[in-house]
């Protein structure tokens, strides 16, 4: 199985449709006389394995976009700062006591082979043809969730949104903009070293100068990004995705709107670094009305003294009894364990299923009207699931406000995210090898 069949699920930043080892030879080459430890990252390692590993996976990535690579110690210089970031967060996760129980993990790991229309099986065994040990893809798993689960905790922390910070963004222009248009926008971050002083500084805007010359003279933007950018999707050529205008970082997203397709910005100077973005795309998106469904649900959990195999059960005997006819709210009351939902019967109201875990939302996408759903596991535990009715709603004024707070989270998430990342690494121990 080629791993195209896996495109769009990234592990820890890299796309898992780069994992083959094809073109592997110059990279081994060049680093088989390493003694296997290519950093000491505090109290970890990060290993030749891991490097040539990621090395590979980004020179396949590089090859299958017909991009030209940059040369390898270039590539080597930006993967290597990509995993002590990685390497550290895992240790900061552990540190903290944040953990993903084996189930959960089998869980996520099988979400990933059902995407792809296979079983677990069937998912084990793609991966052995293609080289991949499945301990080892299931650790990588586990410490992708780790951190994820790390960065909601303490940034989420760090982010104050106030009434009149959702006022200000509903009265906005970039708000009307986000109901209309998405961007895909490439950026390519210089970094300016702190203690350089002025002639750091200097040499950063001379860079930015010299590279937003190149580009708007015809260069690839994402081999530019590639070989210059300090940004954490440097080694994705700079491509932050589709975003609507709300969701751009502030720092340059009035420039944005400014652009035209195709248009490379001037540097824009912050107090950390020089910044350089080019318009690749636009494309509409109507939200003035939004689907939703009137759902309700059982929620069972296992515990220290209730199996998984005993819940399984369990959820699957309620579901018998509500196909038999029973009443799904008494159900509810006397069995959910969700206790925002089990007293009003597992009424979860009208959604548009956004806030709901991918499993919970492939299932409500899935049920009828009026139908209910086959038992199915989240993170949460086995929920069974009733789609009571479905309406197109206008955007309510609740509605709006809640997606402007979400907007505004989203921004100011990445914002403090690259600003705390930062801390760990100045703060950190790390000693290269190479």
């Amino acid at each position: 199985m080629s791993f195209e069949r896996l495109a769009g699920f990234v592990l820890l930043g890299v796309a898992l449709q780069g994992a083959g080892l094809l073109g592997a030879a110059p990279a081994r080459a060049a680093y088989q006389e390493l003694d296997g430890i290519v950093a000491l990252v505090n109290d970890d390692v990060v290993l030749a394995s891991e490097l040539l590993s990621r090395l590979e996976a980004v020179q396949q990535q590089i090859r299958a976009s017909n991009m030209q690579a940059p040369p390898n110690n270039v590539l080597v210089s930006q993967i290597m700062e990509r995993l002590i970031i990685e390497n550290l967060q895992v240790q900061e996760a552990s540190r903290r006591g944040v953990q993903i129980d084996d189930e959960t993990l089998t869980q996520a790991v099988l979400s990933v082979a059902q995407q792809n229309g296979l079983d677990l099986e069937q998912f084990r065994a793609a991966l052995a043809e293609d080289g991949i040990d499945f301990r080892e893809f299931r650790e990588q798993i586990r410490r992708e969730m780790m951190v994820s689960r790390l960065q909601r905790n303490l940034i989420g922390r760090r982010i104050a949104i106030s009434d009149k910070d959702i006022n200000d963004l509903l009265n906005s222009p970039y708000y009307q903009q986000m109901l209309s248009d998405e961007y895909r926008v490439g950026h390519i971050l210089l970094t300016i070293d702190e203690e350089g002083g002025e002639q750091a500084r200097n040499d950063a805007r001379a860079a930015a100068v010299d590279i937003v010359t190149q580009l708007r003279a015809g260069a690839d933007f994402a081999q530019m990004a590639i070989a210059r950018s300090s940004s954490p999707r440097a080694l994705e050529g700079g491509d932050l995705g589709w975003r609507r205008a709300a969701e751009l970082p502030s720092i340059f997203s009035q420039e944005v709107l400014a652009l035209k397709p195709g248009d490379v910005g001037d540097p824009i100077e912050t107090q950390g670094g020089i910044h350089i973005i080019k318009l690749l795309e636009v494309r509409g998106a109507s939200m003035q009305t939004q689907r939703q469904a009137h759902v309700r649900h059982i929620l069972v959990q296992p515990s220290a003294i209730r199996s998984e195999a005993e819940t399984e059960a369990l959820i699957r005997g309620l579901y018998a009894q509500l196909q038999g006819g029973a009443d799904f709210a008494e159900l509810a009351r006397q069995n959910s364990q969700d206790p925002g939902s089990a007293l009003a019967g597992g009424d979860l109201g009208w959604t548009g299923g956004d806030e709901f875990v991918p499993e919970f939302r492939e299932a409500l996408a899935a049920t009828p009207d009026g139908a209910l759903s086959a038992p199915f596991r989240t993170q949460y535990g086995w929920h069974v699931l009733q789609v009571l009715e479905r309406r197109e709603q206008d955007m309510s004024d609740e509605a709006r406000r809640n997606m402007a707070a979400r907007v505004l989270y989203e921004r100011r998430f990445e914002e403090e995210l690259v600003k705390w990342q930062k801390e760990l690494r100045d703060e950190a121990f790390v000693e290269l090898r190479i």
